[in-house]
């Protein structure tokens, strides 16, 4: 190994002897700095990672190691000093890994130079730097393939031109192999064939950030069989042509058993899916703890099928092998659990009209350009995941998210497959569930505790429902194998020791029929374990199914093994729009919202107006409510009190648009006094950020004296990007959330005597170069002010979302229920035909005035910021940021909801991790900067060259003259005759 790392010295001397190595590194630097910066546009691109780097260096290192190679046997075949070296007490092996350590080596110094790149990224934004790892070393790896390629080359003939043509065609015949290109001609079993053949498919597996063992191998077989290959034909120059040798055979037979191992162990290795490493922060590419916990719920086999189509867009063939291959995952993880099938439909008319007729998969329609035409075809690019009778269908347009570039610049990855996926199994397994299964999973029994005065004392309709609600509490009784207990209590008297406790405990006040009405009763139910308390809302009409409705909604609370409900309150549209979908302008829709939380979740809009909310709503979500009415703010707040969560995104102010103006205009949601009780108030002003997202807004534009309007992407100082540092990275709702954005935000303050006695938990804040104001047009003016278009102000961040959790009070502590008050507005019944006048509904009604601990009230302070509208402008923009949105919400239902099975791997997605905002100027300094250190690391090497040849030079110098100083003490000696 020592001759072989002074022949590698050696060479890297010839190298930076001669221009060679400085135009290498020079040419290497360049390229790669263009493609960043230029071709791929990284700022544009506006994703923290180095993809832009690594995207082209398969192509790149095939030209630049080409002409590395190209002279490295062949000058020396030219000069005649092949001969010279073979008859040196050197093994050829040892001359062939000499070469191959110096071009190597030069590489590395190579990819050493583009470090200030990733620096840069991990700067500007949140990089993960397991995957710059693994693209690095791929391309070491990579390198020394291609190296290995060329070395045998550069031995077989004395032309370095034709060394280096052959060089770059083997190179790049192996790179386009695997590459998309062939896809649409093969089929996608041919092309994942393709892909075990070919350079580039392995790279960018590595590069994703999974260290496969396969992967390694492959490149390192490449190395030892063309390594092999150079020993060999470097042996055959020692031989003569007429001689009886049996060193030729045996040579021979060694390389074919050392090539054919060396290929074979491929083959071996194709069935070993173990030995890989994730390399990426948040183990994107394994399956999580979450996913397997959903998986030991599984009491029935589950089948997860993939519906490909052989022929597909050439932008999704790549992606089907790595879904093959994560389906196959989970049938290795279930431990028999899950079943795992790939079928083409096409190829199955049987299999294609069940999937159209039964699961509603449907072929998509996709343009693929051929090499005369555009041609259309229909794919297949689903996946079912059935349950027993249950089942759910993840589409292609749930799987991949896209990133535009340009018009016909296109970027296709997978979203968050795992993600996705167990998504679904949770939906069809927790949808199987029944109440039999509620008790299996249930760790301890539950009590039922009944607070009911004697039937004497309660009015006919409550009284007729207790026998209902007996029926029903037996019958869950029989079914619960000892875990459902019941208790009936008679409070008696409000003066009594058990009215008293549960009225300090709980809040339970006597009920009423009416306000005039002298008789009290008490009907209060509620359900306890461990310690949890969930009160049970009286249904609102009073049958035997509400009944039974009713007690298993309390007791789903109790387990995780059922698909929450979510009831959605939204303001109401405008007039005129309530049956118009087209119209969509100045209307606060939320349909984009209740999409994504129906991925995972039953969401219900909810009418309040009637002041109750129904009994199987287990979260509360407020989307920009407007002028509740008391019975409406009367049901929010007896939601509370029975221990739920109330999710609130709220404002003082709402957005007006036209087509030509912006304005803030102010609005009432009718929770400001509820809110203050606990301490929350709401600022009347919108937080600027100078951290914030671009808008599209008209700009006037100065042709000589001739004003144009055109509408351009600003900076954007109202829409507030809240980074890590603004986030509370000790809560499970914002920690694995890279960003999100607030659009048209207000500044919460909290009064800390009167929230003393709940858990505070601050969730986001906009950054330290933020202010808040009353700023009434909200299009920028930069001829007023050219800094940020809008009026300055005192820097200072902004509270901008919390989380209250304890005890709370009931905001009609003390005062009549909504519920029994008499409208002075009804109009009075009207005498039916027969002349009998009908008789109105009897209304019952108590004031819960406590809450258990579980309850909580979860604020965002922006009306605007999950609205259809403004996510469909930071979609148009080409990010992903949106999502970050509709994450923050999915995170905080799944966190009050106890369900956080899917926090943990729902913040994975590829395009999640964006950059921080950046002026202009700022960018070309960033970029200027790379330039500068990649030109200052290539003088450094030279400099560090020329150091090195300076100290040789004195080595060399010093011990000639100590050489000459022997030899004339040596010569004087002898003329004195010594």
């Amino acid at each position: 190994m020592k001759k072989a790392i002074n022949i590698a010295k050696r060479e890297l001397a010839g190298h930076f002897s001669s221009p060679v190595a400085f135009l290498f590194l020079g040419a290497f630097l360049f390229i790669t700095l263009f493609i960043f910066f230029w071709v791929s546009a990284f700022f544009s691109r506006n994703i923290a990672d180095v993809r832009p780097l690594f995207q082209w260096m398969p192509v790149l290192l095939v030209f630049l190691v080409g002409a590395l190679t190209m002279r490295m046997w062949s000058e020396e075949r030219r000069a005649g000093t092949v001969e010279f070296l073979m008859t040196l007490p050197v093994p050829s092996f040892q001359l062939v890994l000499g070469k191959f350590l110096a071009c190597i080596t030069l590489v590395i110094l190579a990819l050493s130079l583009t470090l200030p790149l990733p620096f840069t990224v991990s700067s500007l934004g949140d990089l993960d730097w397991g995957p710059v790892f693994g693209a690095y070393l791929a391309s070491i790896f990579l390198a020394g393939a291609y190296i290995s390629i060329g070395l045998y080359v550069s031995a077989k003939n004395d032309n370095q031109i034709v060394s280096l043509i052959v060089t770059v065609l083997l190179c790049l015949t192996l790179y386009v192999i695997g590459s998309s290109a062939l896809m649409p001609y093969v089929g996608n079993q041919g092309a994942e064939i393709l892909q075990l053949l070919g350079s580039g498919s392995r790279f960018e597996s590595i590069t994703r950030g999974v260290l496969d063992l396969r992967d390694v191998y492959y490149y390192v077989s490449i190395m030892g069989i063309f390594l092999s290959l150079n020993v060999y034909a470097l042996e055959r120059l020692r031989w003569s042509e007429g001689g009886q040798s049996r060193a030729p055979a045996m040579w021979r037979n060694l390389t074919a058993l050392l090539c054919l191992n060396f290929l074979a162990a491929n083959f071996w290795l194709q069935n070993v899916s173990a030995l890989r490493v994730d390399l990426t922060e948040s183990q994107m590419y394994s399956i999580s703890e979450a996913s397997r916990n959903y998986l030991q719920q599984l009491q029935e086999p589950l089948l997860i099928r993939g519906y490909f189509s052989d022929k597909t867009h050439p932008l999704l063939a790549p992606l089907v092998p790595q879904l093959r291959d994560l389906i196959k995952e989970y049938e290795v993880v279930s431990k028999g659990k899950v079943r795992s099938e790939f079928v083409d439909p096409r190829e199955n008319p049987d299999l294609e009209e069940e999937a159209n007729q039964k699961y509603g998969i449907k072929p998509v329609p996709f343009q693929i350009p051929g090499r005369h035409e555009v041609s259309l075809i229909n794919s297949y690019f689903d996946i079912l995941v059935q349950y027993g009778d249950k089942y759910e269908v993840v589409s292609f347009q749930d799987l991949i998210e896209v990133k535009f570039r340009g018009e016909s610049d296109i970027e296709v990855r997978l979203r968050n497959p795992e993600y996705d996926i167990t998504k679904t199994i949770k939906k069809v397994l927790y949808g199987f569930q029944t109440t039999e299964n509620l008790f299996q999973s249930l760790s301890s029994p539950v009590t039922l505790r009944e607070y009911i005065s004697p039937a004497e004392n309660l009015p006919k309709a409550l009284s007729t429902f207790q026998e209902s609600l007996k029926n029903v509490t037996e019958e869950i009784k029989k079914i619960s194998g000892d875990k459902f207990i019941i208790e009936t209590l008679d409070p008696g008297d409000p003066s009594s020791a058990i009215a008293q406790e549960i009225d300090e405990k709980y809040g339970f006040r006597p009920m009423m029929t009416s306000l005039f009405s002298d008789k009290t009763f008490y009907f209060y139910l509620l359900l306890e374990s461990q310690g949890r308390v969930v009160p049970i809302p009286l249904p609102e009409d009073l049958t035997d199914e509400s009944a039974k409705r009713t007690i298993e909604s309390a007791l789903k609370r109790f387990s995780p093994d059922f698909i929450k409900t979510v009831g959605l309150v939204e303001p109401p549209k405008p007039e005129g729009q309530q049956f118009n979908p087209m119209m969509q302008q100045g209307s606060k829709g939320f349909r984009i919202l209740q999409e994504r939380l129906g991925e995972g979740l039953t969401v219900k809009t909810v009418n309040l107006d009637n002041g109750t909310v129904s009994e199987d709503i287990d979260l509360l979500l407020l989307a920009a409510p407007q002028n509740l009415s008391e019975k409406a703010l009367f049901a929010v707040d007896q939601f509370l009190m029975k221990g739920g969560t109330t999710i609130v995104l709220t404002s003082p102010y709402a957005v007006s648009r036209t087509q030509s103006d912006l304005s803030r205009e102010e609005v009432t949601s009718g929770l400001e006094d509820w809110l203050k009780k606990y301490g929350i108030s709401l600022k009347k002003e919108l937080v600027l950020d100078k951290s914030n997202e671009h808008y599209p807004v008209p700009v006037q534009r100065d042709l000589g004296g001739f004003r144009v309007q055109e509408i351009r992407q600003v900076p954007y100082p109202p829409f507030v990007d809240v980074r890590s540092e603004g986030m509370n990275q000790d809560s499970l709702i914002t920690s694995g959330i890279p960003q999100v954005t607030l659009n048209w935000s207000s500044p919460i303050e909290i009064d800390a005597e009167k929230a003393k006695p709940f858990q505070v938990t601050e969730l986001l804040h906009s950054s330290k170069e933020s202010w808040s104001s009353d700023v009434l047009k909200l299009i920028p003016n930069f001829q007023a002010f050219p800094e940020s278009g809008f009026p300055p102000g005192d820097y200072s961040p902004s509270l901008l979302g919390v989380v209250l959790e304890g005890s709370f009070p009931s905001y009609f502590q003390g005062k009549d229920s909504p519920l029994v008050k008499k409208d002075e507005t009804t109009t009075p019944p009207v005498p039916g035909p027969d002349g009998e006048t009908p008789q109105e509904k009897e209304v019952i009604s108590g004031t819960i005035e406590r809450s258990p601990e579980s309850a909580r009230i979860i604020l965002f302070s922006s009306n605007e910021f999950v609205t259809d509208q403004t996510l469909q402008i930071s979609a148009s923009s080409g990010t992903q940021q949106f999502l970050n949105s509709l994450q923050l919400i999915q995170n905080a239902i799944d966190w009050s909801l106890e369900d956080r099975g899917l926090l943990s791997i729902r913040s994975r997605g590829s395009y999640n991790r964006t950059l921080y905002p950046l002026e202009e100027n700022l960018k070309l300094k960033w970029e200027y900067a790379n330039y500068s250190v990649a030109l200052l690391g290539l003088l450094l090497i030279y400099a560090v060259y020329r150091e090195l040849q300076k100290r040789k030079r004195a080595y060399h110098l010093a011990l000639i003259q100590e050489i000459t100083h022997s030899n004339g003490l040596a010569n004087g000696l002898a003329k004195a005759g010594v």
